[in-house]
């Protein structure tokens, strides 16, 4: 028996509590998004040379953070040192404009998304945690339009001021001055605004938004960062890359088994390699779960209703909604904003 696929609207009201964005959220905003890895896309770009690729099968990883990491931080010591070797040298550089040119390849510029900006804000606003697992900066740019707005609610990353993250993450749930009501935000795999300096601190960018993707770009060019999202691999990989960075580890650690009694899911599929972040959640309270469908997949739902029963339980009730219907991500509601064409 077919699982019943329904309207956003008609289910929306039971939910408010945590939204998981996958890849297909970001999809959803620019076909370009669609690839398969970064690795993979500047490989067969050509933007990777022979050479470089040679350290991902060293390290046995397809992580581009964290080859360009060991590679740059080698670089550094080398310098510090004054040792000569330029050939280490050479290899960061190569691999980081690989990487800025597959990010420059792949990712839209803002004025290209913008319009999608209004709906996303309406829907994620509410929900009082929301939990990307994308790099990209479609999140962050709804953060900045609902400033604009000044609607009196309030989207927060927990970072303060000098783009720190705050040990007491919690505290910012509270709506302060004019604020009504907030929304907390985190990068559960990092973001292209996160970044690590020679000392290892983490820090987010902060830029004007339609320049934002450039001056990220333009201060990697300039060696005195490296990004901080895990972008490959498998999910152990992905659990070690996690608990080397303190951000993602907080992340991993504190938000994702905070309490919560419902959960949506939206353009996530559930991948093997990603479900440790779901396995986290076991336990947190969970007893209903929405799941975003693409165009009636059934296949879909049989084997997402049997992942989610296994990992959080039989008690948990799953519902499927259409990721396309009225209200949901960039589609607009019925009664408010137009939706984008």
């Amino acid at each position: 028996m077919p699982f019943e696929i329904r309207p956003w609207e008609e289910i929306s009201r039971s939910y408010g509590c945590t939204i998981l964005l996958g890849n297909g959220a970001s999809i959803a905003v620019s076909p370009s998004f669609s690839y398969g890895s970064l690795l993979r896309h500047a490989v067969e770009q050509r933007f990777l040379p022979d050479d470089a690729q040679r350290l991902f099968q060293f390290f046995q990883t397809n992580d581009f953070e964290l080859v360009l990491r060991i590679v740059w931080q080698a670089s550094n010591v080398n310098r510090s040192l004054q040792i000569p070797d330029h050939r280490t040298h050479a290899a960061y550089v190569s691999l980081r404009d690989c990487l800025i040119q597959t990010v420059r390849n792949i990712h839209p510029e803002y004025d290209q998304v913008s319009a999608h900006l209004p709906s996303i804000y309406q829907f994620l606003k509410r929900f009082s945690t929301v939990i990307s697992l994308n790099y990209d900066l479609v999140v962050y740019w709804v953060m900045t339009y609902g400033l604009e707005i000044e609607d009196q609610h309030a989207f927060k990353d927990c970072f303060i001021g000098g783009g720190v993250f705050s040990d007491d993450w919690q505290r910012f749930r509270q709506p302060i001055g004019r604020e009504r009501s907030t929304t907390l935000v985190f990068h559960a795999h990092g973001s292209l605004v996160l970044c690590r300096n020679l000392v290892e601190q983490e820090l987010k960018i902060h830029n004007r938004d339609a320049g934002l993707l450039e001056a990220i770009l333009q201060l990697w060019q300039s060696e005195s960062v490296v990004p901080l999202f895990v972008s490959e691999g498998t999910w152990q990989q992905k659990v070690t890359s996690i608990q080397n960075s303190y951000y993602l580890s907080t992340v991993y650690r504190e938000v994702l088994k905070s309490p919560r009694n419902t959960l949506v899911v939206y353009g996530w599929g559930f991948s093997e390699q990603d479900l440790h972040l779901l396995q986290r959640m076991s336990g947190t309270g969970i007893n209903r779960v929405a799941v975003s469908v693409f165009r009636g997949d059934q296949a879909y739902c049989n084997r997402v209703f049997q992942t989610i029963r296994d990992t959080l339980g039989w008690h948990v009730e799953v519902e499927f909604f259409d990721s396309e219907s009225p209200g949901c991500w960039i589609h607009a509601d019925q009664q408010g904003l137009r939706p984008v064409p």
